[in-house]
């Protein structure tokens, strides 16, 4: 028995590739006491294919609140624990977070064992810029929320970084069209594995190469370019597009759409612009 508590470590592990494991965090996998997974079937896979056989337990979202506590007992008493998620970074848009929070109320040695990370995987062969993003993750799974969500990020100037199922992601490229204007986009579908995709190209461009399957599957992160810098004159475009729209009897509401569309602006900056709230 030690001395005094255990450590947390926050282990990364592969995307897909079994390879993509780093020397550390097969060290610390075999040393520690216990891993706690979000799915003892798959991280059974990553242990067997490296010869570990340490014990493992389930952490998960739905058991998480009564679970935590287990878990954390066992690193009170002097052993250390290992938290993985399926896959990339435990508490990336994965369980983790509510550990991590419940051990440093309490003083415990957390410590993070780098690795793959899906979001900075996608990020780094999109060809968008680099220097500054936004981790978004998942979107609010119904339009309502998801579009609402859309234009409260519509004016950022950072890279967005995006994680969508694939039985929503035509719905979402296509609300992403409708606030943000055709943008640069990319496309990365289950990376490292077997069937991995990588796509450059506008939101309705990705779109259009998803509606040609019969079923989109697999794990997915969506890139998109941020708001782009409105030109000095584009208020009175706007404006002009605007009333030429109008004239030949498109709808406020179409016109609008249209003119986010034609000129790359934000939805919702052109809302503003045009149509603006009465006092």
């Amino acid at each position: 028995m030690a001395d005094g508590p255990g450590t947390l470590y926050v282990v990364a592990t592969p995307l897909g590739n079994l390879e993509d494991v780093t020397l550390r965090a097969l060290r610390v996998l075999r040393s520690v006491a216990l891993v706690a997974c979000e799915d003892t079937r798959r991280t059974a896979r990553l242990l067997q294919a490296h010869g570990i056989d340490t014990p493992t337990t389930s952490y998960f979202e739905h058991n998480e609140r009564w679970k935590g506590p287990r878990i954390l007992d066992t690193v009170r008493r002097g052993s250390d624990v290992a938290l993985v998620s399926d896959a990339g970074t435990p508490g990336i848009s994965d369980p983790g977070y509510r550990l991590v929070r419940e051990a440093r109320a309490e003083g415990l040695s957390v410590l993070p064992v780098p690795g793959p990370s899906a979001a900075v995987a996608a990020l780094s062969v999109s060809g968008l810029p680099t220097d500054r993003f936004l981790f978004v993750g998942f979107l609010p799974p119904r339009a309502g929320g998801r579009r609402a969500a859309l234009k409260d990020l519509a004016g950022e100037r950072e890279t967005l970084v995006f994680y969508e199922s694939p039985v929503r992601v035509l719905a979402c490229l296509e609300d992403m069209r409708e606030v943000f204007g055709d943008r640069p986009a990319f496309l990365c579908r289950e990376a490292t594995k077997l069937h991995e995709e990588y796509r450059r190209g506008t939101l309705s461009e990705l779109r259009a190469h998803l509606a040609e399957r019969r079923e989109v599957k697999g794990e997915i992160v969506l890139v998109v370019g941020g708001a782009p810098e409105a030109p000095a004159d584009a208020a009175e475009t706007a404006e002009v597009l605007f009333a030429r729209l109008t004239a030949e009897g498109r709808t406020r509401r179409d016109a609008v759409k249209e003119v986010a569309r034609t000129l790359g602006l934000p939805a919702r900056e052109v809302y503003r612009r045009l149509l603006p709230e009465p006092e």
